[in-house]
């Protein structure tokens, strides 16, 4: 995993603070992640969510709302609102730098304001909560009884989590003029929703009335034993874990590549992605593929090189050839497995060779065939194997004819 420090304007045009956590190999799908009231986008469970979704293939970028953790800005002059433009300037900096967020996800406070703000992200399939408050307004509880020297005075000095923090009667105001039951019943993307029945912070019944608001396709998780912050790192991972099998089936038509023109039957279309060096699309009719080079040789291995799709296709060959013949002779052959390589040798190693100097290619390839066949039906099914039309096409003249096209 690599993790990058970034920076992008939010609600006040003030730089937020963030980190974009990346796998190895070009993200699948990327989500945004919204911490909770107060907190940071280095608290324990904003980490190691983010850590864990990298390992399933997300890259995940989690940001600290303006006036908290490393983002600058008056803390005292946010409110719901502005930490909602907060998260839609996130999303709008994913999509113009890397891809918009497919996933979103929010944690306690943060998620309430993600539910909030998915509708301005309609790139976002998937929504998924933790220990978040139905009602923006039930933060009002957590000011430990301040809220009248808040409204009296203006503002106050409230303690919330053992730091101090500044908060203005325009916060209280904003809070009690949000409704999130419209926007959530609106949502129009999956949801799912995490919480603890021991939650002590926000109590589950405001999952029930996420819930209960939300239109299908919904879930729900419950995170037993789990406290709010979700401080054990168990409970962090496999939040991540569901999290990333929940999503996957979102995101499917994220993952695949961009589809190109195939032309006719038969044509194969192969486009740089350009994610990184050697990254490749492979477009077969309807079917799309990613091809590249293994790290040794410079590449991000996300995908088959491009001698792996030429024994693929070889391998796919042999065994197709084999079980049309089995089932034309009725030869009771169950199952079909080969197994390829390649590597260059010396021309003289190869008895078999016309080449004589230098080095050739060669192709390894081992066929196993499972079934009660008769040693005679296997010599057979041997010699079909070097029929099959790609073998042949591999030990023929080929012609190859190259031209430049328009783009």
């Amino acid at each position: 995993m690599s993790t990058h420090a970034v920076h992008f304007p939010g609600a006040f045009a003030t730089p937020l603070a963030a980190r974009l956590d990346l796998p190895e190999q070009p993200a699948a799908a990327y989500a945004l992640f919204a911490h909770c009231f107060t907190c940071s986008k280095d608290t324990l469970a904003a980490t190691r969510i983010s850590a864990a979704l990298v390992e399933h293939g997300f890259g995940v970028l989690r940001f600290d709302f303006t006036g908290l953790g490393g983002s600058e800005g008056e803390f005292a002059n946010t409110n719901f609102t502005s930490n909602i433009a907060d998260l839609v300037a996130a999303a709008n900096w994913l999509r113009e730098h890397h891809q918009a967020p497919r996933v979103m996800i929010g944690h306690s406070l943060g998620g309430a304001a993600v539910l909030a703000a998915a509708a301005q992200v309609p790139e976002a399939a998937a929504v998924a909560t933790i220990g978040a408050p139905f009602d923006p307004g039930h933060v009002r509880h957590l000011l430990h009884g301040a809220a009248p020297d808040i409204e009296a005075a203006g503002e106050a000095e409230v303690d919330l989590g053992g730091r101090r923090f500044r908060i203005k009667k325009q916060f209280l105001d904003d809070i009690a003029s949000q409704s999130n039951a419209s926007r959530i019943a609106a949502l129009r993307k999956a949801l799912l929703v995490f919480h603890s029945p021991h939650d002590t912070t926000v109590d589950i019944d405001n999952a029930a009335k996420i819930f209960v608001a939300a239109k299908h396709p919904k879930s729900f998780v419950s995170l037993d034993t789990a406290d709010h912050l979700l401080t054990r790192k168990a409970d962090a991972v496999y939040v991540a874990a569901v999290l990333a099998a929940w999503a996957s089936r979102y995101i499917a038509t994220a993952t695949q590549p961009d589809k190109v023109e195939s032309g006719e039957p038969g044509v194969v279309v192969v486009r740089e992605t350009r994610e990184a060096k050697f990254t490749q699309t492979v477009t077969a009719g309807r079917h799309h593929l990613r091809a590249d080079e293994p790290v040794a040789s410079g590449g991000t291995d996300s995908g088959p090189g491009p001698y792996d799709f030429l024994l693929a296709g070889l391998g796919a060959c042999t065994s197709m050839t084999l079980r049309l013949y089995a089932e034309q002779k009725q030869w009771p052959l169950e199952r079909v497995t080969v197994r390829l390589s390649h590597q260059k040798i010396h021309a003289a190693d190869c008895a078999d060779c016309e080449t004589r100097e230098g080095r050739i290619d060669h192709i390894d390839r081992e066929i196993s065939l499972a079934g009660a066949l008769s040693p005679e039906q296997r010599t057979r099914l041997m010699e079909i194997a070097d029929k099959c039309p790609v073998h042949r096409t591999l030990h023929s003249e080929v012609s190859i004819k190259t031209r430049q096209v328009a783009p």
